[in-house]
């Protein structure tokens, strides 16, 4: 039967991998039936040679190693690829991007280079463990509906010590031009939305990033404080105007005020979710940590704020809420529930690179249970 999706998907899928093939510029055929082995083979893959008796490897072991000692790939090509593929969009049209740091944990591998500390998730409840490896961030386009797919887009090593917010800016405007030059964003198009998690400093990178058509929305930690607009300067006042409000303390319910936008949604796991927003806060700035030697008057970066909270867990735990600050202000209900909704969304990357979360020899295929998320609603 003539299926014109499905003989348009296959014909993507032919001319990705005839792109693919063009961008590794030595060993090529040893190096595409190393991928080739790696996608199809059943169960985790545990070593290399494994791989060389996998049916998609029709060389021998010898030619697998050579491969990968001497095999190039050309990555700014590869990343262009990938950009130009098309992309999955939320309901409202906008690309939403996701970014995490996923460690590949190399605990025995004493000779590599450039290992740091992982932060990664053992077997036991809240179990944490610090292990031997190498952290990557990792961008990838979200999925609607219900699946867990990504669309990967990059993927870099951070390097022990690195500035990891000013590294991953600079990956996210890298990404971002990329998918601009392949037409995935047009003038009048929504502003894609880039969403982080609670070890970003969300204002940070929004101001990092001003001049792309981007949204950042990034988790803040629940005992931050933010602080409103400054009050207007009465005539005839005296001194310097003042740059900020009065504090927004997430842990004193006093000094919130009234929301600018409150909705509620119900669920079939986690009864109502609701999702409170205040409008204009932004955090007070100092010249120390990443601002140390800042020219110029510190930036005033101003967001919407969002608490989510929820009635119960599946788990049966305790349900904490979720605060979110995102860099657009003046949003409105539907924006509100876009945001928190596409926060939620992110976790799916957590899926993603879970193989490479576990405290192993390395990443697989089968990726067993993926690290659990800290908010209440992952």
């Amino acid at each position: 039967m003539h299926d014109p999706d499905r003989e348009a998907a296959l014909g993507e899928l032919v001319r990705f991998r005839q792109e693919f093939y063009a961008c590794l510029t030595a060993r090529a055929d040893a190096l595409f039936e190393l991928a080739e082995a790696v996608l199809c083979t059943d169960g985790p893959v545990r070593s290399l040679v494994g791989l060389s008796l996998a049916p998609e490897h029709r060389r021998g072991h010898g030619a697998l190693y050579d491969a990968m000692n001497c095999g190039r790939i050309d990555i700014e090509r590869l990343r262009t690829t990938l950009a130009g593929l098309p992309l999955p969009r939320a309901a409202d049209g906008r690309l939403v991007l996701a970014v995490d740091v996923s460690p590949w944990v190399r605990p025995d591998a004493n000779t590599s280079p450039d290992r740091s500390f992982c932060h990664t998730y053992g077997r036991g409840r809240d179990q944490h463990l610090m292990i031997p490896g190498w952290p990557y961030s990792i961008v990838a386009a979200l999925e609607a509906g219900r699946t867990s797919w990504t669309a990967l887009l990059d993927a870099i090593r951070l390097q022990p010590g690195c500035d990891v917010a000013a590294v991953t800016t600079v990956q996210i405007r890298q990404v971002v031009e990329r998918l601009i030059a392949a037409g995935h964003w047009q003038p009048g198009d929504p502003e894609i939305l880039v969403v982080l998690d609670a070890g970003y400093d969300a204002p940070r990178v929004a101001h990092l990033l001003g001049g792309l058509p981007v949204q950042i929305l990034g988790r803040m930690r629940s005992d931050r404080v933010l602080r409103r607009p400054a009050p207007a300067r009465m005539p005839g006042a005296r001194g310097r105007p003042a740059r900020h409000g009065g504090e927004f303390i997430f842990r004193d319910p006093a000094s919130w005020g009234d929301e600018h936008v409150i909705t509620r949604t119900p669920t079939r796991l986690y009864g109502t979710a609701t999702a409170q927003a205040w409008n204009r806060l932004h955090p007070r700035l100092t010249s120390r940590a990443a601002w140390t030697g800042h020219q110029g008057p510190l930036p005033i970066i101003e967001g919407t704020l969002i608490r989510l909270t929820v009635d119960r867990l599946p788990s049966g735990g305790q349900a904490k809420p979720v605060w979110l600050w995102c860099s657009a202000i003046d949003l409105d209900a539907a924006d509100i529930d876009r945001c928190w909704q596409a926060f939620l969304r992110r976790f799916d990357i957590e899926h993603t690179s879970a193989c490479s979360n576990r405290p192993s020899a390395g990443p697989s295929r089968n990726c067993g249970t993926p690290k659990p998320p800290t908010a209440g609603l992952g």
